[in-house]
């Protein structure tokens, strides 16, 4: 066994805990980059390595053997020691080069951020810039991004949080859609109209029953989980919608209505891995960012 160990190659224990955590070998190529066949070359060396079989075939893919379940704990103890090990050294890294990796919602990438990353394209041409538009909570820890913009206060440990202020959101529709249906007034007259909602996602139908209003599912004669979706079916006219001031107020053709309605803010908060935070490329993108978004912020 210690033969084994002294020999073991570490991307061969990468692709054991891919598969173990997808599931099959097409979803832990996609979750690891690698190609379908690679990984499974991979599994087949380590399990030769160890002369153990480690997952069984099953009708919904890869499950791991009572072997598997054995090394998958020690496994996850060497992924981590590496992350540990590889955001040290990145955290001592003095040179405004290289890339930094922002995650953000849907919206927030395709709306705020572009201009913001231009400036720091302009500033720091030395500094590549990876943006992940998403709305899952990518892992800090795992390096899936250095800085993430997250529309609530992160829990996660070992990271550094900064509240930036909160996003003024507001009822947006097509002037096409108002012309047709009528401009809502009041808080009771929206009731009288189409909206655009999630499908999904009940994050909408919760916001607004905090509220008071009687919101289910039923109101939203077009729903759709994704964001950039969503506003682009306000914009069309399919209903009236929720968004960002800071978008709603821009888009042509669009307008607010019933605009001293109580919608809470939005907080946006900035996060990144405390060993990286001092590092001086992803300081300089913090700075970027806190200023960037700070314009669109009620403080």
């Amino acid at each position: 066994m210690e033969n084994t160990l002294s020999s073991l190659d570490w991307s061969l224990v990468q692709s054991f805990l891919a598969v173990a955590q997808e599931g099959s070998l097409s979803a832990a190529a996609r979750k690891s980059g690698q190609s379908q066949p690679t990984i499974g070359r991979h599994i087949k060396s380590l399990e030769a390595q160890f002369d153990v079989p480690l997952f069984k075939r099953v009708s919904r893919g890869y499950e791991l053997t009572e072997v598997g379940q054995n090394l998958l704990r020690p496994a996850q103890e060497m992924h981590r020691a590496a992350l540990n090990l590889n955001l040290s050294a990145a955290g001592h890294s003095t040179e405004l080069a290289g890339t930094v990796r922002i995650t953000a919602s849907d919206l927030v990438a395709h709306h705020l951020l572009p201009p913001i990353i231009a400036k720091m394209r302009t500033e720091h041409p030395g500094i590549s810039i990876d943006v992940v538009a998403s709305n899952s909570s990518d892992n800090l820890l795992y390096r899936e991004a250095d800085i993430a913009v997250r529309m609530y206060r992160p829990t996660q440990l070992d990271v550094i949080t900064r509240h930036l202020g909160g996003l003024a959101m507001g009822v947006y529709g097509a002037k096409s859609y108002l012309e047709e249906h009528g401009r809502p007034q009041t808080a009771e007259d929206l009731f009288q109209h189409a909206f655009v909602g999630y499908d999904r996602d009940d994050q909408i139908i919760r916001g607004m029953r905090e509220m008071g209003w009687p919101a289910t599912r039923e109101m939203f004669q077009t729903r759709c989980d994704d964001q950039a979706v969503y506003w682009q079916l306000v914009c069309a006219g399919c209903g009236l919608g929720i968004t960002q001031r800071s978008i709603g107020d821009q888009k042509i053709g669009v307008e607010q209505v019933v605009p001293d309605l109580p919608i809470p803010k939005l907080p946006v908060w900035l996060t990144a891995h405390e060993a990286l935070r001092q590092t001086p490329r992803i300081r300089v993108i913090w700075d970027h960012l806190v200023a960037g978004l700070s314009v669109h912020l009620d403080h």
